[in-house]
């Protein structure tokens, strides 16, 4: 029997949005991943500022959001855990779960993977999982494979269409496709307006931030209703 095909999906997710699950459904169906691991970070190293919901209500909206995808999972992995909230250090936790390191597929955008060489554990950090990179809009993958010569060799671009092969050795999938063009800092900054976030995220997510007053600017000396 074949090993499972495990995603993960790290991230904030102040809040999880559309873009988000637009990525792990492109990764899920390329690479015919079984599960998908949606993994809120607890504390992110490389940000400067923490998030602004909580993490309990985070991870609550990374559940509603996954909860009508069969192949998404919410995972506290990261929640439950002491200090930042390292790439390196998760994927080690996984193996230790069971996972080998070539049934695992780390999610990301292009964006992000820019900037892997500054990555705690960076370049063994290659070698605990395969990496996904999908693009972002205005982050096709190609230029990634220019900005990254040394990574140059362990790069495989997968198409849109035709089965991939998924080498026995820890490799850089490049995935170009389409995903919804919004960001977590425009949603907050609609949602502090009191704006419609729909299309966005899903529907029980953005009931689930009017409900609470996620991201809701609040005068100094006036008491939430």
């Amino acid at each position: 029997m074949a090993a499972t095909r495990t995603g993960i999906l790290g991230g904030r997710f102040d809040p999880i949005h559309v873009g988000h699950l637009d990525t792990a459904e492109i990764a899920h169906q390329r690479l015919s991943l079984e599960t998908v691991l949606v993994v809120p970070s607890r504390t992110a190293p490389h940000r400067a500022t923490p998030a602004q919901a909580s993490d309990a209500d985070r991870l609550a909206m990374v559940t509603l959001a996954t909860a009508q995808h069969a192949y998404l999972e919410p995972c506290d992995l990261e929640l439950t855990a002491e200090g930042p909230s390292y790439t390196a250090i998760t994927l080690s936790r996984l193996h230790e779960l069971g996972h080998p390191p070539t049934t695992l597929f780390f999610v990301l955008g292009t964006d992000t993977f820019e900037e892997i060489t500054t990555w705690y554990d960076y370049p063994r950090v290659l070698n605990a999982a395969h990496f996904v990179v999908v693009a972002r809009p205005g982050y096709p993958v190609m230029p990634v494979v220019e900005r990254l010569p040394d990574l140059q060799a362990r790069m495989q671009v997968v198409s849109e269409h035709g089965a991939c092969v998924v080498p026995p050795t820890p490799t850089v999938f490049l995935l170009e496709a389409v995903t919804t063009d919004i960001s977590s800092t425009r949603i907050r900054a609609e949602a502090s307006r009191g704006k419609s976030l729909t299309g966005y995220v899903p529907t029980p997510v953005a009931s689930y931030i009017e409900r609470h007053r996620l991201y809701v600017r609040t005068p100094v000396g006036v008491p939430l209703a």
